[in-house]
Formats: structure tokens, sequence, C-alpha cells
């Protein structure tokens, strides 16, 4: 464990945050992880950083400072900033159709019933938004969620946790918008590829693939330099197995070749939802630059009242995702908890009956990864590991009240 300040120094107990690596290395002792690396901040600084196990169980390496993990929709957040800087020079807006940057969404039906095979349909009332994007009220969907016949659709197309071969985002969104919809735009919340599309939509506005807007616009400027859609060879070494919890004794197993695509090429689809690869060092980078309200080191990508708005709860009605939305593929629920520009965010603590701060924002990823910005106690916290899917264990749940309660000031 290396910490850069003296946690007592920003308000926190060291002996108290000592528990956050007694409860986590647990989870290695039995199997269920094979490592896991959290760094906490405040007001700039690293007030905890551990790393635990291993990033590689068959080749016995371990988990490291520098560990490269697959973020999957922590990438969600990073195409959000993407939008919201265009959005800032006046090339997008949120109530513009989704047909003006992509034609084929003007053509989309909606499910009403039947069968994945043949499903009835019906046009769309309103058009589909960027801001249905945003917020995952656009009726897009995930092929992996298996709970709509719409589901299957995605799945029979190819379209479970990858790709089919062959096709580009652009070709994938051409697909997606001829998939009918879950709902009517704006009705519900649904987590799906919605933010891929979002992604599709930076580079049709800003002419530039996703990969070189993020290199350019946003990971250099930030140096954020092991963040990427695919890690390079002189990096390969560094990057964390990906593994799943065994049918049979629920230990860490590593995940089957072809589940997922190697993250070591370069992918035909720059998945803005959950394509990233990248470190915590990074990921903390990038938090930090929106708890800094859109600045780092005197680099500044959003104005500080676009940041303020992004963590705001933007579901119609000011509902919360318990209401709003469609059963979530989590290891928990969420009352209390609204959706803003690329994250949740926390409305009512109490009803979310765990101790955190309203205006926390958050979200994870896939495989058991997860970040936080809390604004009022001026706290970023980043968790990586390597486990999917990411509703095996609640782990990330556990963390919250062990980061809370080290604090004293």
């Amino acid at each position: 464990m290396t910490n850069t300040v003296d946690p007592s120094s920003l308000g926190f107990d060291a002996d108290r945050l000592a528990r956050l690596d007694t409860h986590l290395q647990k989870y290695v002792e039995d199997g269920r992880l094979p490592g896991w690396q959290l760094q906490v901040s405040r007001s700039g600084q690293i007030v905890h950083h551990s790393v635990y196990g291993r990033r590689d169980l068959e080749r016995d390496l371990p988990w490291e400072n520098d560990t490269i993990v697959r973020l999957f929709s922590m990438t969600k957040p990073v195409t959000s900033v993407a939008a919201m800087m265009l959005a800032e020079e006046g090339l997008l807006q949120l109530k513009d159709p989704v047909s003006k940057y992509i034609p084929e969404f003007g053509d989309s039906r909606v499910y009403r019933q039947g069968s994945f095979v043949k499903p009835m349909t019906e046009p769309l009332i309103e058009e589909m938004k960027v801001w249905h994007l945003f917020t995952h009220t656009s009726g897009l969907t995930y092929g992996f969620h298996n709970t709509h016949a719409v589901d299957a659709i995605y799945r029979d197309a190819g379209f479970l946790f990858a790709h089919p071969p062959g096709i580009d985002l652009a070709e994938a969104c051409r697909l997606w918008a001829g998939f009918p919809l879950v709902f009517q735009p704006g009705t519900e919340w649904n987590y799906g590829v919605s933010t891929d599309v979002l992604g599709r939509v930076v580079e049709v506005v800003s002419g530039m693939p996703l990969d070189e807007f993020f290199r350019k616009r946003i990971f250099e400027p930030l140096g954020m330099i092991d963040t990427e859609f695919w890690v390079e060879e002189a990096k390969s070494d560094r990057l964390a197995q990906l593994y799943m919890p065994n049918p049979e004794s629920g230990r860490a197993m590593a995940v089957p070749p072809g589940v997922i695509g190697s993250p070591t090429e370069k992918p035909e689809v720059l998945q803005g939802g959950g394509g990233l690869a990248g470190t915590a060092a990074d990921y903390m980078r990038f938090c930090r630059m929106l708890l800094n309200r859109g600045e780092l080191d005197g680099v500044r990508l959003l104005g500080s009242r676009t940041v303020e708005y992004m963590a705001q709860n933007h579901l119609p009605g000011h509902a919360d995702l318990e209401e709003f939305g469609r059963p979530l593929f989590s290891e928990t629920t969420f009352d209390g908890t609204g959706f803003g520009l690329g994250f949740a965010t926390v409305m009512d603590p109490v009803a979310n009956k765990l101790p955190r701060s309203p205006g926390e924002f958050f979200w994870g990823g896939l495989a058991s990864t997860a970040f936080w910005i809390d604004p009022v106690e001026d706290i970023c916290v980043v968790f990586l590991t390597q486990l999917m899917p990411s509703s095996t264990y609640a782990v990330r749940e556990e963390l919250r009240p062990l980061v809370h309660q080290a604090l004293v000031d």
C-alpha cells in the first residue's frame, strides 16, 4: 500500500481505512476474486491506495499499481463527456433527433407484442432524441439481459457481449436502428447500447473516429497515458485476465476464449458504451476532472455548470431508477437514485439505505469495477477487479460504508 499523504490531514482515520483492505482481502483468499485495486482521494490527493491478489491466476502474476483492466461500462461517462464537449461548442443539442446524425433512426419501430421471431411493432410517437441516449431512455437494449423479446433479437443478430464480425460502429448503429425499440423513447429507462450510439453521434459531429477523439480531446490533455480501446503489445503483459465464477465451486475461473473479444487487438466496433481498457491512475484523473467541475491541473474539458448539469437527475418527473427503470443487471436496488447524463446520481441516501451524499454520481462496469464521485465530501473512489458479471457479489456496495466510516473530520 502506498499513500501519498497522511490520511488524518484530510479527515480520514488510517486505522479505519485499513478495514477496506481487511474486508476486500477475504474475496481473494476464498477465491471469489482474482485480485483488486482500490484508490481513494480527497481534495485531489490520494489518501488510500492498495492492491492485492493476482492479475493473472494461471500465470501467477501479481496485481500491480499499473495493471490494465477492461473498464466495460465505465467507458460510458467518457463518451458522455465527449458528447457534452461538442454540445458546449454548439455542434449538437440534447433535443436534436438522433436521426439528424444517424438517419436510420428516423424509421425506428417500437415493440408491441409477439415473439422475437415475429414481433409486432408500432410507429414512433416521439422520435428518439440525443438526451434519450445519454439517459438510457431511448428504448435500445442489450442482448445479454434475457428479459425481453427484443433482447433475443439482438442476440440472434450476434449482439451478446461481442459484435458480429466484419462490421464497424456505423454499421452496428444501422442494424440497431432496424431492431424494434423496447418502448417509446422517453417513457422508461432500460440499460442498453444507447451510449454506443452516442459514440457514433460524436464521430459524425466531430468528423473523427471515436478513439481519435478520445485520445486527442480527453486522454492526452488529462495525462491518461494507459487508456485506449485496445492494449498495445508493449503493455499487454500488464493486462489483467478476465474471470467469472465457477458454477460449481464459486471460485474465479478464466472466461473462455471467444466470449469477449481480445483487448490486445484494435476492435472493429469502437464501443462508446463499454470498449475501453485502462488503469486506476488514469481513471482517477478522469474522476478528479469531474469532481473539479470540468478541470484538472490547468486543463479544462467542460464548463463547471455543464458538469453540475450532467450530475443532476434527468429522468422525467424526477423519478428514481426503481420506479422508472426496467430491472437492472445489478447486485443492488436503486431506490432514491436517479440518472443523469452518463451516470447515476444519488437523490436520497436514506431511501438508498447507504451512507452517501446527495449529489454523489457513479457507475460501474461488467467486470465488477466501480467509481464514485462525492462533491459534498470532495472524494473520488476507483475500484478495479476483473470478475463478470458485476451482479455476482455485492462488493461494490460494501465499499461505500467502509469508505464513509473512515471519515472522522
